[in-house]
């Protein structure tokens, strides 16, 4: 035998030995490979990645292993993955922890996984993998749009695949009620049905419009489809104000509310049948109130008394038609002397009164009694005048007098 081989023997002898020693210690000193925390379950949406961690001390010489449990399938030993899946890797950070990766997870990932360490007898701990879906609506089984002759009966029908199973809401986009009729009488209003068929029986108009299935499950995002439902009805004309007067060369309006499903066509036209159309004398306007309800308008420029008479609104869709009747006449305005005159005398005394007073006080004629007055009020006044002045002679010519004689 050379010195190669009495080397490459001399060396092998000493790490088989070497491990017998290090085998043997470890069992007599009691160190032996321990898990240091739990194995943890691990949920997960599909296509997102997911990571198990298995910490152990005391590894020694022992080997570190990843099995899917329920397959008994190997996946990892140490750092090399044996299994033929591209999506699972093996780290290990050169101490105690040995992490497993499953990059996209699908469906088909869920189960037991274990990490196991090879003493005898064999050492591990399992964790469960969670692959939840988010809801997605199968529109090959959902409802579309749907058209329902009013008093007749509707089924929607909203169809969810996602884990866990999606719960399906139902619910009015504009927040209106839904309306559940049960047996003859029976009715009741709520904002929200839960179930895969909605059924809406004895359909009025004011269930029409869209209705909301709304699929949930937890797993975010939620989904829903909207689902239009249309009730037809012959056209339905209501006239606020049958009888209309206005001045002459005012603007004058004249309205119509209608209801009608499917859309009418609206217009309006003179008691002979002359259509009305839109110019510089007319001027028509509609305004939606909701999916079934217009407010039809009419004004009429610079009223004349060529516009006298009928007008006519009429509506008109694929069931039927109707038409409502409004009547325009003149009214007229009174000028004050009429205004005067249809006064009460003790009205008209009392506003002559307060005028004469208005009157007299700034800028009034006198009267010829108040002529009288005035010049009575200036006669006394002299008289009065000239016995001050006598007054006043005599009392000086005494008091002249007394100073001669004295």
């Amino acid at each position: 035998m050379g010195t190669p081989q009495k080397l490459h023997l001399a060396v092998t002898s000493f790490w088989v030995v070497a491990l017998f020693v290090f085998h043997f210690l470890v069992i007599v000193s009691g160190f032996e490979p321990d898990f240091l925390y739990p194995l943890e379950n691990v949920t997960v949406a599909q296509g997102r990645d997911a990571t198990f961690t298995c910490v152990v001390n005391n590894l020694g010489g022992y080997r570190v292993a990843w099995i899917k449990a329920d397959t008994k399938a190997i996946l990892a030993i140490h750092e090399h993955v044996i299994t033929n899946n591209a999506r699972l890797s093996v780290t290990h950070n050169d101490y105690n922890t040995w992490t497993l990766s499953i990059r996209s997870v699908k469906r088909e990932d869920r189960g037991q996984y274990m990490c196991q360490v090879n003493t005898d007898p064999m050492k591990m701990q399992t964790a469960y993998l969670e692959v939840v879906i988010p809801p997605d609506i199968i529109y090959e089984e959902t409802s579309g749009d749907m058209m329902v002759p009013e008093g007749g009966s509707a089924k929607l029908i909203c169809k969810a695949r996602g884990y866990p199973k999606p719960r399906i809401v139902w619910r009015r986009e504009d927040g209106g009620e839904i309306i559940a009729r049960m047996g003859p009488s029976g009715k009741s209003r709520l904002t929200s049905v839960e179930g895969e068929m909605l059924t809406l029986t004895k359909v009025t108009r004011s269930e029409m419009g869209a209705y909301l299935c709304i699929a949930a499950n937890g797993v975010p995002p939620s989904v829903s489809k909207r689902m239009m439902l249309h009730v037809h009805f012959h056209p339905l004309i209501q006239v606020p104000n049958q009888l209309v007067g206005a001045p002459a060369h005012t603007d004058v309006t004249l309205q119509c509310h209608v209801e009608a499903s499917p859309k009418a066509i609206n217009y309006w036209t003179r008691e002979n049948g002359e259509m009305i159309i839109s110019n510089d004398k007319y001027f028509m306007t509609e305004i939606n109130n909701s999916y079934y309800s217009v407010q039809m308008r009419l004004v009429i420029r610079r009223f004349h008394k060529s516009d006298l008479g009928g007008y006519k609104c009429i509506s008109k869709n694929s069931i039927g038609d109707a038409e409502g009747n409004i009547r325009l006449y003149e009214m007229e305005i009174q000028d004050q002397t009429e205004t005067d005159e249809e006064s009460t005398p003790e009205e008209n005394t009392e506003e002559k009164s307060s005028n004469n007073r208005l009157y007299n006080g700034f800028q009034g004629s006198l009267t010829e009694t108040d002529d009288n007055k005035v010049t009575s009020d200036i006669g006394a006044s002299s008289s009065k005048g000239a016995l001050s002045i006598r007054a006043s002679y005599f009392l000086w010519s005494v008091h002249l007098l007394l100073m001669l004689l004295f």
